[in-house]
């Protein structure tokens, strides 16, 4: 489907919203590059080796910068049943 005044963009992309800034895709992508290199570290000073670690650290830098990232997911507790003590 072609729409006009869309020029090649599709619709999609026009209209909805995005989730992350460009800002804070550069940053991912710069994150991802540094830990290709071997040069990206994480707060305790080790190297980054894991994807999902350096994509962490890129999102985490966004945030930090107030690029547009959505807030982490918050953490469900656990609901632990108690055993009943036989005597």
């Amino acid at each position: 489907m072609n729409f006009a005044g869309y020029g090649s963009a599709t619709y999609k992309e026009k209209v909805m919203a995005r989730k992350y800034s460009k800002g804070a895709s550069k940053k991912v992508k710069k994150a991802m590059h540094e830990r290709k290199k071997g040069t990206l570290k994480s707060g305790s000073g080790r190297k980054v080796k894991s994807r999902k670690q350096a994509i962490a650290i890129g999102l985490s830098e966004a945030r930090k910068e107030g690029k547009k990232v959505p807030k982490k997911a918050k953490k469900s507790k656990k609901k632990s049943k108690r055993k009943s003590k036989k005597s």
